[in-house]
């Protein structure tokens, strides 16, 4: 069996993760069995729908890495909707109703004549699931021949483009039985059902816009990897049978099977998501990582810290301190990086350790640093051979005599880096002549 499995979203706004968690199952599982994946954007409802969120929703899918095999708009195909509402009708199998709505206006709708029958379908999350649809009524199918409404257009396109596996929330699942009784009106074969527990906000309510839902786009903006955003919300409501947590695209897509989708809701947590996105910046290569990183910092810093040599030696550090590349931003407007690319000003009581607020002993601790650190080679310079030149001395004479004014000394910040790290970017030179200028400023 060629399996084909779509997405097919209304761009009448921009989407959270909850709505795309559909979109990520229903590719997986394509993937996963070598099948094919559509994308249909489903714009018939003309005052909703607008350009731009079709625009945000593929840019959401490509940031993704969702590719898709075919792409459609339900409105090119309005001609083919209204062909099969005639047909219905000429066969008996729908009627135009004229009816009056509550401000008295009499309107023609379509509706569609139900048989009556007790409908079963074995649902691939749930099992077995029957309804007696005679409770349903005869339902509208169209406003007017040119007006067809969702129960017909989406299984009309669903047959149309030969769907096989129809993957989505729990909350179709009412829909289903009037879905099938198309079907069987069409003549086309009913494809398999799963429907997935939805996403829920913290207070376990459906996750929406108006529980802080965010479009999965801004995720992108923030600074977020769309390889951890893809892998956390795969994992809402799916569970690989095993404590794995952190895996690749090809990864999720080796493993995926609708067997193992919980039948209840899975809670979006962003603290989660934000530990995902971590535990991938860890994984990222050094180049990845640098040319994000130059991403988000502004060009005029990145060309200042490639200049001085330090940009390449300041990644670790990075890396280190990142949760998404939004912070990288944080920190430069809080003047993180300044004593990176110029040396700081501070007056001199700042470089006394607040236990010892004595300068002729600060001047010794820095005296004897300098003396400690200037035999080193240039070229063997680094945070290791730094913390190993200072670190004994530093035990002997008390850690936060002697390492506070060094810090100061190279950052001039009451929270920065610790010297050691500070000394490794910042070179042999800069490192010396920074704190021969703290000594200056002590004797004066």
């Amino acid at each position: 069996m060629n399996i084909v499995t779509r997405f097919a979203p209304s761009p009448t706004g921009k989407f959270h993760a909850g709505i795309y968690r559909t979109g990520i199952f229903s590719y997986l599982f394509a993937r996963h069995h070598g099948g094919k994946f559509i994308l249909r954007i489903e714009d018939t409802d003309k005052a909703r729908s607008a350009k731009e969120y079709e625009e945000n929703i593929l840019d959401a899918l490509q940031w993704l890495g969702l590719e898709y095999d075919e792409f459609h708009r339900q409105s090119e195909r309005v001609e083919e909707h209204e062909r099969i509402l005639h047909d219905l009708v000429e066969r008996n199998l729908a009627y135009v109703s004229k009816e009056t709505n509550d401000g008295g206006v009499v309107r023609e709708v379509i509706r569609f004549r139900n048989p009556n029958k007790t409908v079963t379908f074995n649902d691939m999350i749930r099992g077995e699931i029957t309804f007696d649809t005679t409770e349903l009524n005869d339902f509208v199918i169209a406003k007017s021949f040119t007006e067809p409404l969702f129960h017909l257009v989406v299984v009309a396109d669903d047959a149309a483009q030969d769907v096989t596996h129809v993957i989505r929330g729990e909350d179709h699942i009412s829909n289903t039985p009037r879905q099938i009784l198309i079907y069987e009106a069409l003549g086309e074969p009913v494809p398999q059902y799963a429907h997935v527990p939805l996403v829920l906000a913290p207070d376990r309510t459906k996750l929406s816009k108006r529980k802080g839902a965010k479009p999965v786009t801004e995720y992108r903006d923030e600074g977020f990897l769309p390889e951890a955003v893809l892998n956390y919300v795969a994992m809402l409501g799916w569970n690989p049978a095993t404590d794995e947590e952190i895996f690749t695209k090809d990864e999720l897509i080796q493993r995926f099977t609708l067997d193992q989708v919980q039948k209840s809701g899975a809670i979006f947590d962003e603290v989660k998501l934000r530990w995902f996105n971590r535990e991938h910046v860890l994984k990222m290569s050094v180049e990845a990582f640098e040319a994000k990183v130059t991403e988000f910092m502004s060009a005029e810093l990145a060309e200042k810290l490639k200049v001085t040599g330090r940009l390449e030696k300041l990644m670790p550090e990075l890396r280190e301190r990142t949760e998404t590349f939004n912070d990288i931003r944080t920190m430069e407007e809080g003047g993180e990086f300044l004593y990176y690319v110029e040396a700081p000003t501070y007056e001199p009581e700042s470089l006394y350790w607040k236990k010892d607020p004595d300068p002729e002993h600060t001047k010794e601790h820095l005296n004897r640093a300098m003396a400690l650190l200037e035999p080193l080679e240039a070229q063997k310079w680094n945070l290791e051979s730094v913390k190993d030149a200072l670190w004994d001395y530093a035990e002997k004479a008390g850690k936060g005599n002697v390492l506070w004014p060094i810090r100061y000394a190279l950052s001039g910040r009451e929270k920065s880096p610790d010297p050691f790290t500070l000394a490794g970017i910042l070179g042999k030179d800069e490192t010396l002549s920074r704190i021969k200028t703290a000594l200056g400023l002590l004797s004066r």
